[in-house]
């Protein structure tokens, strides 16, 4: 019998289809391509992977536009081959978790075709969230909700009327107040539940209810118009039905941006999501202070609903961790992102190294984006017309958008594509990733990947227990948990000392001396 809350310590890998592995010699990466590197993942000693969306798409978002959520878009394969990808990476060990993209559709689903073509007031209509526009000839957006993306969340269409996309135009807003779109969303949960997937992640989860009104954003009404709205709650109680519906249970995963830890706690009650990502942990600066401030905040928020943490260094939005600990400004802030940032690559792969210990010892579940595993760093260099990005293009071309980090994984060989594929890949790789690529790592006992497989080892192994901090230097952070386990990391500018132990069971550089250099992580045995 397989336990029930594996969730609650797992270690998850974020696979971005188009970038892990091209199996057809196309230069997009495929579910072919990932059937064939799932020993990989054993090897690494990963519990589950979360999939980025699979289904058919016009890809205006990298696959979250999404035109049917019960398919596989033929350039990923087939729905035939997603579910033995599921069926094999489960004989390995590996669960899978599926994206669900509740938010918005593409603008060519069925829905919102048959919503053009019906017009104003028709039912099909209705699913969405169509109005008249402002002005004396409606020639003004229904308000002045922003894209995520950039410039107007309104769109007007031929007969005069607007509808809303919180993201590109071309991902339309669904109505949640509508029945057909809460049943809708519960049958693909099934259908992919039925399919051996062990969870689902929700997209954009905190984004769903709208104010039926659309007043403008006003910081001091107190209430938002469109994000952690109380009606989000009855929806995933609704889905947290389903999911407990099924033996096992399957798990619920939500991308909750909300920075107030005690509506964020709500999300977790139990009969709600079980985990949510934790957004503040990624954005903080490589700073001992931070860190250990959002380590207990997290901790303090979870434990009144007996949720895990979750703990993430980056994902397929967010610019790679040993380029962003590399720069004077270690923070990760969407609204930073620009051309031209300075890096010291070496120190951020340093940093990287003791990052990961970090979060592999706390307690909770953690989550591994492709790619960090062998230190990739952003690649911020790719030819502008190259790059697809929707943030880029709404930026008007100062933002550098995600792209950086979702550059092909490099396999093996000495230049591109790396064993990524046959051809040239979607996306262009460095010409000096040779010493990154896994065949090079794997024969390095000292590279990232090393690192990577010996922390998931141990951890797998056993860290357990409570939580507790150790006292320690300025600038350093330790704690233990209950087994005798404990995790030093180094964050100031001077060497540290470990405290008391019997054994040394990793590191993430050479000590000296029996010191901690700076930036530097280790894990010990107390006794």
């Amino acid at each position: 019998m397989e336990p029930s809350d594996w969730w609650r310590t797992a270690a998850i890998y974020q696979v971005y289809p188009r970038s892990f592995a091209d199996g057809n010699g196309d230069g997009v990466g495929d579910l072919a391509g990932i059937r064939a590197r799932l020993p990989y993942l054993a090897e690494l000693g990963v519990d589950a992977v979360w999939f980025n969306p699979w289904y058919p798409s016009p890809m205006a978002d990298g696959g979250y536009d999404v035109a049917d959520y019960r398919d596989v878009d033929p350039v990923f394969g087939t729905l035939e081959e997603a579910e033995k990808l599921i069926a094999e990476a489960r004989d390995l060990g590996i669960r899978t978790v599926v994206d669900i993209v509740p938010n918005h559709v593409s603008d060519r689903h069925p829905w919102f075709r048959d919503a053009l073509a019906a017009g104003p007031g028709s039912p099909e209509r209705q699913l969405f969230h169509f109005r008249e526009g402002r002005g004396e000839d409606g020639e003004l957006p229904p308000n002045d909700w922003q894209s995520e993306f950039g410039g107007d969340a309104w769109t007007r269409i031929d007969d005069g009327h607007w509808y809303l996309h919180l993201f590109a135009a071309a991902q339309p807003d669904l109505n949640w107040d509508h029945p057909r779109v809460r049943s809708e969303h519960e049958s693909i949960l099934r259908f992919w539940f039925d399919r051996g997937a062990a969870g689902v992640r929700i997209d954009s989860a905190g984004l769903l209810a709208k104010d039926p009104v659309l007043p403008e954003v006003d910081p001091g009404a107190g209430v938002h118009p469109y994000v952690d709205r109380d009606d989000l709650h009855p929806i995933y109680r609704s889905w947290r039905a389903v999911a407990d519906s099924y033996q096992p249970a399957r798990v619920l995963i939500g991308e909750i941006w909300v920075p107030d830890t005690e509506r964020f706690a709500r999300y977790l009650r139990p009969d709600e999501l079980h985990t949510a990502f934790n957004f503040d942990f990624l954005a903080r600066p490589w700073d001992a202070e931070a860190l250990r401030e959002s380590v207990d905040t997290t901790l303090a928020a979870h434990a009144p609903v007996g949720a895990p943490a979750t703990w993430v260094l980056c994902n397929h939005d967010v610019t790679r961790t040993a380029t962003r600990y590399g720069r004077t400004d270690t923070r990760f802030d969407f609204a930073a992102k620009a051309f031209g940032i300075p890096t010291d690559r070496a120190l951020g792969l340093r940093r990287a190294r003791a990052a990961a210990l970090l979060s592999l010892a706390l307690p909770g579940s953690v989550y591994l984006y492709q790619g960090e595993e062998l230190g990739l760093p952003e690649v911020e260099d790719l030819p502008l017309d190259r790059l697809q990005d929707p943030m880029h293009a709404r930026s008007g071309g100062t933002d550098p958008g995600r792209d950086g980090c979702r550059v092909p994984l490099p396999w093996s060989g000495t230049e591109p594509p790396y064993g990524f594929g046959a051809g040239e890949s979607w996306l262009p790789q460095p010409a000096d990733w040779a010493g990154l690529t896994v065949e090079a790592q794997q024969r390095d006992p000292e590279s990232m990947l090393a690192l990577y497989r010996a922390a998931l080892r141990i951890r797998r192994a056993g860290i357990g227990g409570d939580f507790a901090w150790l006292p320690a230097a300025p600038g350093v952070l330790a704690f233990e948990r209950g087994d005798g386990f404990a995790c030093v990391v180094n964050l100031s500018a001077a060497g540290a000392q470990p405290p008391a132990h019997r054994e040394l069971l990793l590191a993430s550089a050479p000590l000296r001396d029996g010191w901690l250099p700076p930036d530097t992580a280790v894990w010990l045995r107390r006794w």
